[in-house]
């Protein structure tokens, strides 16, 4: 185990930096502790990898600032964060093969990106509709 640990995960545009210290299992997303953070769903996402883990995530207080993308982009971003915090945290490959086997996104950055919109059309696929007649 090591003093304090830094890690990042990014979605989309969204960029989340995690600092993971010995503590009582406290987390906060942008200074929120992630029993009051909104919406529900993202929350839920968020808490992935510490429910997978608990008698670990008690020992550790995580606190983790995310900024860009939206409200889910943010969420996976977090959640990202966060399990590569405790993987280099206690330097654990079993805990690393828990992550790698339930979800693999929890540990390697879910690089899609949106497609840049094309011209005729409203979007990236999307094409204004010829008709001849």
């Amino acid at each position: 185990m090591v003093d304090c640990v830094n890690t990042s995960g990014k979605r989309k545009t969204a960029i989340a930096r995690a600092v993971v210290k010995e503590g009582t299992g406290r987390v906060t997303i942008n200074k929120v502790p992630i029993e009051v953070f909104t919406p529900e769903l993202a929350r839920l996402k968020i808490e992935e990898p510490l429910g997978l883990v608990p008698e670990k995530a008690q020992n550790v207080d995580i606190a983790v600032i995310v900024n860009g993308g939206g409200v889910m982009g943010q969420a996976a971003a977090a959640r990202t964060a966060i399990a590569r915090g405790l993987v280099d945290f206690y330097k654990d490959e079993e805990l690393e093969a828990v992550f790698r086997s339930y979800d693999r996104s929890l540990l390697i950055n879910d690089d899609r990106r949106k497609l840049p919109k094309n011209p005729m059309g409203p979007g990236a696929r999307a094409k204004k509709q010829k008709s001849y007649r």
